[in-house]
């Protein structure tokens, strides 16, 4: 510690495993409006994608990066039912209920599935969903 100041980690990105890397990394990059981190590209159509069989990054300006590791095999989670749980979800946010309307018709479009409808809620507005890969993510008024 300098200056009472303690040294502590930064959270460099979120990792999400998927069993297929590239197919949800293009779901969040479409969602979220992000880029992929120089080289992670898709390739071209008919070429191998080696990367895509393991770890990608997709980045936005001022955030965090979302990462994608490829594993073998993935139960998706069955929350807010019992079973398997989160055990991690994305929050983002939007400025208004009308935003809100869109951005759930972009996720189900892109393949995100509903799992919790608490639109109407006056004090926050929100929307649970899944991903394609089944990780759970928040989209809200805030």
């Amino acid at each position: 510690m300098t200056d009472d100041v303690p040294t502590v980690p930064t959270i460099r990105q979120v990792v999400l495993d998927t069993a297929d890397a590239r197919g949800l990394a293009e779901f969040y990059r479409e969602m979220f409006g992000l880029a992929y981190r120089p080289g992670d590209e898709p390739p071209a159509p008919g070429e191998p994608d080696p990367r895509g069989a393991d770890w990608l990054v997709l980045r936005h300006p001022g955030g965090v990066p979302l990462a994608f590791q490829q594993v073998p095999a993935l139960p998706p989670s069955t929350w807010p039912d019992d079973g398997v749980p989160q055990q991690l979800h994305l929050d983002a946010t939007v400025p208004d209920v009308a935003a809100l309307d869109r951005q759930h018709e972009r996720a189900l479009a892109l393949g995100a599935r509903l799992l919790r409808d608490r639109s109407d809620d006056p004090q926050e507005p929100l929307r649970v969903y899944a991903d394609p890969a089944g990780h759970p993510f928040c989209l809200f008024v805030g």
